[in-house]
């Protein structure tokens, strides 16, 4: 199962990384854009992974991004695993 918390948390991570910017820095840019937010509360949000849809998109839109890629979150090997199953042989092996 997906754990969309981790799966935002990551995705916004990334982008600050690609961009340099700490989370001191977009709270800065993020109270420049009226959106008063302080570095502890935003460490703490991203930390955990659970932060509001319009905080995300804030963030997003004060670092300067306007596409984000959504890549699965699971391995090709989990979607066509078959279930494991027991056959039972008949006394001569078949």
């Amino acid at each position: 199962m997906i754990d969309w918390n981790d799966k935002v948390k990551r995705l916004l991570k990334s982008e600050l990384i690609k961009r340099a910017v700490s989370n001191a820095d977009l709270a800065q840019l993020l109270s420049e854009s009226g959106v008063e937010e302080t570095k502890a509360s935003i460490d703490s949000k991203i930390s955990r992974g659970t932060f509001s849809a319009s905080f995300f998109i804030q963030c997003l839109s004060v670092i300067g991004c306007s596409k984000i890629e959504i890549e699965e979150y699971e391995t090709n090997l989990m979607m066509v695993a078959e279930p494991m199953t027991e056959y039972k042989t008949t006394k001569n092996g078949k």
